[in-house]
Parts: C-alpha cells; structure tokens; sequence
C-alpha cells in the first residue's frame, strides 16, 4: 500500500493549486486540479478495498475509513450504484425513490471538524433539512430589572435575525469507475464522503475567509454591519491595519477592537484565531512568534493565547485576526438530496461524473469580530538582548473608518478628511473608530468628555454635539471632528 504521507503530500499540493486558481479566477485550471483529487482519492480508495476485501472484522475497516453503514444507507448506496450501472444512468438516478440519508453528510460535517483547523473553531452545523434559523448576533444579553419598557424590549430584540441558510451552493463532481462500482456500497461511501468532505473543505474555507456575499458565504476580509454599503450583492474589502510586531502593544490595541460588538456593547475576548498563508507563516509568522530559548529549543513571544492557522485562501502579506466562535457557517444536503449524472466533465473514458450539490451559508456575527492586518513588515522577536536593525516604524495617524450609529457622515467618510457634520432625529447612537495603525493609540471624547470606543452616548437637541477622535502614532497627531445636529422626531 503506497505511504499515507505521499497521499497526503500530493493532495496538500493540489489543494493548493485549487486555492490558487480560486485567487486567479481560473475555472479551468481548478476543475483540472479537483479532477486530479477526485482521482487521487479514488486511487487511494481502490487500494485500500484491494488490501482488505476480504477482511471482514468491523474495526479494521473503521480503521481505514469504512464505516459499518445503517440500514437506509445501504439501500441507497445500492440503489445508487445500481443505476450508475445501467445504460442511462440519467433516468436511473431520476427514479430512485430514495435521497441521501442525513447520516452520511452529518458524518461528512463531523469528518471536518475533526480534521479541518479552521472549521472546527468556528460555529460550523450540518443543517440537515433545515433552511432557516434565528440567531442571535449581539454576543450577550442583559436582563432587565423592573418593567420592561419598549426601549428594553427593543434592544434585547434587537440582536436577533433570519438566516437564510440555503442561499449558496457548493457542487461536487463525481467520477466514478467501473471498478468503484463493484466494491460494494461501503467503498462508494467511503469514496463519497472523501470527495465531499475535499470539496467542501476547500471551497468553504475560501469563502469563510474570502467570500463577497454574491452566492457565496461573506468572508471575514469583508466590512458587515448596517452602515456597510453593499452594491450588487458584493460587501467591501476591510481595509488592512499594518502591524510589524506581535507584542502585547499592537496586538492589545487590535484584540481592543474585538471587545466590542457591534451594538457597542463589550464582551469577553477569547478563542482568539490568526489565518495566515503558507508562505508567510514560516517566512515571516513564525519567526515573530517564537524565540531562542535561552536552554535550547524555541519559546512562543504571543502576548496571549492565539491559534495561528495556515490557509492558501489568505493573501501572502496579509493576517486574519480575531475571534472565531464570531464566524458562523451552517450547511447541508437539499432536502431532495441526490447524487446526479452530470455531462459537464468527462475525465477518463472509463469513468461517468456525477453531481452532488450542497448548500450552506456564513459570515461574520459583527463587523468587530475580525481585522485585517497588513504584515509585510512584520519584524522577527527576540528573546535576548542584542543589538538588530529594526524596520523604521512609519508613522500614520489616520483612521481606517469612523461610525456614528451608522449614519452617514457629510462628507462620506475618508481617511484625508478630518471635519464632518451629521444631521439626526435619533436620540443616540454608537461610536467607533478603527485606527490605520496598528501601534497608533485612540482619545475618543463627546463634548470634552472621554469616552470608550464602541460605547453609545446620548444627543443633546440642537447642534451643541461634538464628537472628536484624536489619533497618535509616535509625533504625528490627527483629530476627526463631527459636528451632531439632533432634531428629535415629531409624532404624526
């Protein structure tokens, strides 16, 4: 039997060059490589059967991925295969009286988040059969002591929406020999749940971090929220934050961020995840987050608990940081879930494609739950004293965005225009700001008085409102001012 890690090596190294025909656009190029996986997985599949077919313990077949199947599950995988054989498998398939059981994509679900990183930190379901759900996007709820009034009611409503889970599809192509067929109903699941579980992986991974909005999940690179202005379907990119350490001063002004959701309400900050590529993390990641022991070997220099993931689907010179239990991504086989026969691909002359389509959905809970950072350079630590070049620190004093319960600013909001004034008939609104530097620090004061970033305060009639927001990085200092003009609303 071939060495498990030359598999494993090879179809880490198609994913890749999946990945990297997703970032280019190229079509073709990633159908031919999946072709390649669904092949890979299905040399691996024939081997392993041919190495055991005739074994008959239970357990040794677990051992190697063939899972005892139920009752419903061996009907349908016969039934499936019995029309894969006949002469029109497009009508044979159309009249199976049978859908795939939901045991096979829960396993298929559960298979991910045993083995996938960065699906088994996020809020990732199987969905089976389902098609919407409520959630709740505020993070936490406070109770209320005495009456609960209309204003109390309103924010402790306020966080929960419908989610449309069904909205995006993923499609997997099946190419099944002759061979496959004859291995029995065990095998074709085997083979099924590898190539969805491939499938699915790689095309929502992509999405989690990368997705537009426009028929696919909304990525965590992507600015969510009410006052986000989505044209066709597509959210904007976030703006990335350049940092060039990772120390407890520019990694405690970015984590800051993630302490307040999107209400302006403050939470506790945990579960933190950074995605990086492949290439950054051994070339520019690792060596700011670990150091020279002083006894051997290599300490970690994080200032708190991170997981840092590598993804080919994150940019080279960008990090994805922030909390992952925030990201929430659900999926499923359709209720009428079918394996199809499919005339699109036709990869071997012995072989015939089939489809199995997918639904699932996800984004970010808020727009705080994530930021971008730009690394390219990030500088290396070092756990002695000594004397080395350091990259000059540029310094940058402006904001990357700044919010006013949502509002639009006049003029819209950039980062070179600095006076702003806001007419509005709301008695109170959040206030936040996100610096463009990661090492510049934040006063944010209404009315000369200091307060918290994210936190909401209440308008006085008339135009005696002034938000500011004075930004520092090392000598250069940049404030933001916002003239509110509050007119309250008249009743009918």
């Amino acid at each position: 039997m071939k060495n498990l890690d030359v598999i494993n090596q090879k179809k880490q190294e198609i994913v890749q060059r999946m990945h990297d025909a997703i970032q280019k656009g190229d079509s073709e190029a990633f159908s031919n490589e999946f072709a390649n996986l669904c092949q890979q997985i299905e040399a691996s599949v024939m081997e392993q059967a041919q190495s055991l077919i005739d074994a008959a313990d239970a357990q040794v077949l677990a051992g190697r991925g063939v899972r005892q199947l139920t009752s419903k599950e061996k009907e349908y995988y016969n039934k499936v295969i019995e029309a894969m054989r006949a002469p029109e498998p497009r009508q044979a398939l159309a009249n199976i009286d049978v859908v795939m059981p939901e045991t096979v994509i829960d396993q298929v679900f559960t298979d991910l988040k045993t083995n996938h990183p960065l699906l088994s930190r996020i809020q990732f379901s199987s969905l089976a059969g389902l098609t919407k759900l409520m959630m709740n996007t505020n993070g936490y709820e406070k109770a209320a002591w005495g009456k609960l009034c209309a204003e109390i009611v309103q924010e402790l409503t306020s966080g929960f929406k419908e989610v449309d889970v069904t909205q995006d599809k993923l499609s997997a192509f099946l190419p099944v020999c002759k061979a496959m067929l004859d291995l029995g109903p065990q095998w074709l699941d085997s083979y099924v749940r590898q190539v969805l579980q491939e499938a699915l992986a790689n095309g929502l991974e992509d999405g989690i971090i990368n997705g537009t909005g426009k028929d696919q999940p909304i990525g965590m690179t992507k600015q969510v929220g009410d006052d986000v202005s989505v044209q066709g379907g597509v959210y904007p990119d976030k703006s990335a934050m350049a940092i060039t350490k990772f120390d407890n001063i520019q990694l405690g002004n970015a984590t800051a961020i993630l302490a307040i959701n999107g209400k302006g309400q403050a939470r506790v900050v945990n579960g933190l995840i950074m995605l990086v590529n492949p290439q950054d993390y051994y070339s520019r990641v690792l060596p700011a987050i670990q150091a020279p022991a002083p006894g051997g070997g290599y300490i970690s220099m994080l200032p708190f608990p991170i997981d840092v993931l590598q993804s080919a689907a994150v940019p080279v010179g960008k990090a994805v940081y922030g909390m992952a239990k925030l990201y929430f991504c659900g999926g499923g086989m359709s209720k009428n879930g079918r394996i199809e026969y499919s005339d699109e691909y036709h990869f071997l002359e012995d072989e015939r494609v089939y489809l199995i389509k997918t639904y699932a959905h996800g984004f970010p809970i808020d727009n705080n739950a994530f930021v971008v950072f730009d690394i390219t350079n990030l500088q290396p630590a070092y756990y002695k004293v000594e004397t080395v070049d350091s990259i000059t620190d540029v310094e940058n004093a402006a904001l990357n965005s700044l919010t006013i319960g949502g509002q639009p600013l006049t003029p819209a909001f950039t980062a070179a225009t600095t006076t702003y004034t806001l007419a509005t008939d709301q008695p109170s609104a959040v206030i936040a700001a996100t610096p463009a530097d990661a090492t510049a620090s934040m006063e944010i004061t209404y009315n000369d008085n200091n307060i918290a970033n994210g936190s909401s305060v209440k308008w006085t009639s008339g135009a005696e409102n002034t938000v500011k927001v004075i930004v520092t990085d090392g000598g250069e200092t940049k404030t933001y001012t916002v003239t509110v003009t509050y007119t309250p609303a008249t009743e009918d």
